[in-house]
């Protein structure tokens, strides 16, 4: 299963890398470029806006994790709290898994859309307030999408990314006696928020390091996100990358890739940034912790960080929201709060022509997950056979292409295709797709596989059931919700893929966020309300199949 590992993944990452780095330092033999030099590093530095991108850059990855993180750490307290003294935001609890669900299985593309409908200046918020209380008859001339600073694309990396890390972490604590721990610290004279400070925290984060990295890693490097919600002149540093790559003068393609292997060097020191300031906290946490210090100073920090995580969660349900107004909407002039006439145009037509952009989306999901789930599946069952875990470090180089600017790989990746005559069609894509889509499949499946009480395997093959027997018919069986919620979560990272397919398929695979991309910037908004909620609807039917068909598997068989 090494092997799965290393042709899978690691080759095609480190060939993708190796080709961008020789381009990057002048060896580009395509343009009759053979000689190593430093000429595309210093026509990089030299192009404007260089400093700028790079600052938006740093500015939206490192607000967008640092506010995910603290959302969601206090997320994890809130939901764990039981206590009676309750406000108002308590209440909602029966209301958070309704939220966070379609915002988690939503693309990224699809919730910056969204976002960007809401937030616009002629767009839903603006119009739920107007004229009645702002007076305003007009949009206002205010810049609150794609404004210079990044703001926005912050605010939408924090709305997607937070729902993410708030599950990965409820998860993490169940390996935590979490009750135990607070009922002593608690016992101790120390608050409730004061316990989660100095005592589960410095245990949660080591359990959740990786996932918080990949979000690192993603908000520095996004491309989707940041052509819908980020400034353009100048963008983020990848979004100039991308476009740099694009350029009708071919002679860019060096800087370009100067651009892409900066962008991993700024990975590399960012995530060293990230640990460094993680580890410092975590020590001043301890000298704190060893003080005795019982300081009970939290509620206002409390009621901000509620109204924060309540503002994020409904800016998240109301950007699909509007997708879903917008995709059914005909005429909606400003300042109309809801549309004045309504159309099925654009959703009949679905019923008689599906657009090959949904085709091929569900092609390269349904491939590429699948895929995925059966790799994963011989990997753990190789494992459970002849011995062996799962090594830190292998769990590593399984996230390393999450780990790696898209950017930085994805267009040597492309040139190593071309090389060896894989040409941009649909199997190039599921294969692009597949590098990371397997990461979160197969770590969305270890836990479950692992928890699987093996007695069940020993007491049918004390009865004289073979080894695959075994395999088939009773492992499959009592892992198959796990299985099939590691396919609609490989289904949904495939269907947000928006950069891979772009570069791989060579702009001839048309897909749902390709399209939808593509059209945020000034077409039919209707159109684009169509496209961004079948991004989301795909995932969301997918989650909804996994859920629901082993119940009815289930029932059928208690039934017969």
């Amino acid at each position: 299963m090494l092997a799965i590992l290393v042709i899978g993944i690691l080759v095609p990452v480190i060939a993708g890398l190796g080709e961008t780095t020789r381009a990057a330092f002048g060896i580009l033999p395509a343009l009759g470029k053979h000689d190593f030099n430093l000429s595309a590093w210093q026509q990089l530095f030299q192009l404007p806006g260089f400093t700028t991108s790079l600052r938006l850059t740093l500015i939206s990855g490192f607000l967008a994790t640092g506010t995910s993180l603290i959302l969601t750490i206090f997320g994890c307290a809130w939901a764990y709290n039981a206590s009676d003294k309750c406000y108002f935001f308590d209440k909602l609890k029966p209301f958070i898994a309704p939220l966070l669900v379609p915002i988690l299985a939503a693309p990224h593309a699809a919730i910056a859309i969204g976002l960007a409908f809401l937030l616009a200046p002629s767009g839903w918020l603006t119009r739920l307030f107007s004229p009645w209380l702002t007076t305003w008859q007009l949009p206002p001339n205010l810049t609150t999408v794609q404004d210079l600073w990044g703001l926005s694309l912050t605010l939408g990396l924090i709305i997607k990314e937070l729902p993410f890390l708030w599950l990965i972490s409820l998860v993490a604590l169940k390996q935590i006696d979490l009750s135990k721990q607070l009922s002593i610290a608690q016992s101790m004279g120390y608050s409730y928020a004061n316990a989660w400070f100095k005592i589960i925290i410095p245990q949660l984060y080591p359990l959740i390091r990786l996932p918080v990295l990949v979000v690192l890693v993603y908000a520095l490097s996004t491309v989707d996100m940041a052509l819908i919600l980020g400034p353009n002149t100048p963008p983020t540093l990848a979004l100039a990358t991308m476009r740099w790559y694009n350029d009708a003068n071919i002679g860019m393609l060096l800087p370009a890739s100067a651009a892409a292997m900066g962008l991993g060097l700024l990975m590399i020191a960012s995530v060293f940034v990230w640990e460094t300031t993680m580890t410092l906290i975590m020590l001043v946490t301890k000298v704190m912790t060893r003080t005795g210090a019982r300081g009970r100073h939290w509620k206002l920090v409390s009621t901000a960080l509620a109204t924060a995580l309540q503002l994020t969660l409904t800016l998240g349900f109301l950007s699909l929201v509007v997708l879903l107004i917008w995709s059914f909407a005909w005429r909606w002039s400003f300042p109309d709060a809801l549309p004045t006439s309504w159309s099925y145009q654009h959703w009949l037509r679905l019923l008689t022509h599906w657009p090959l952009a949904l085709q091929h989306s569900i092609a390269l999901a349904l491939g590429s997950s699948t895929i995925a789930v059966v790799f994963a599946v011989a990997w753990l069952e190789v494992q459970d056979r002849f011995g062996g875990h799962l090594s830190r470090l292998t769990l590593w180089l399984i996230y390393l292409p999450l780990l790696v600017p898209q950017i930085a790989f994805l267009y040597g990746l492309k040139v190593g295709f071309l090389r060896i005559g894989i040409n941009g069609g649909m199997n190039a894509v599921i294969w692009a797709h597949l590098l990371f889509v397997f990461p979160y499949v197969m770590l969305s499946l270890i836990d479950s596989w692992r928890a699987l009480d093996r007695r069940y395997l020993q007491v049918a093959a004390s009865l004289g059931t073979s080894a695959w027997g075994c395999f088939w018919r009773i492992k499959l069986s009592l892992l198959l919700k796990p299985l099939l919620l590691a396919w609609a979560i490989g289904i949904a990272v495939s269907i947000g893929q928006y950069l891979p397919t772009l570069m791989i398929g060579a702009g001839k695979i048309e897909t749902l966020t390709t399209e939808a991309v593509s059209l945020a910037s000034g077409a039919d908004r209707r159109l684009v309300g169509v496209y961004g909620l079948l991004q989301a609807l795909v995932p969301v039917l997918a989650y909804t199949l996994a859920i629901y068909l082993p119940r009815l598997i289930s029932l059928k068989q208690t039934i017969k």
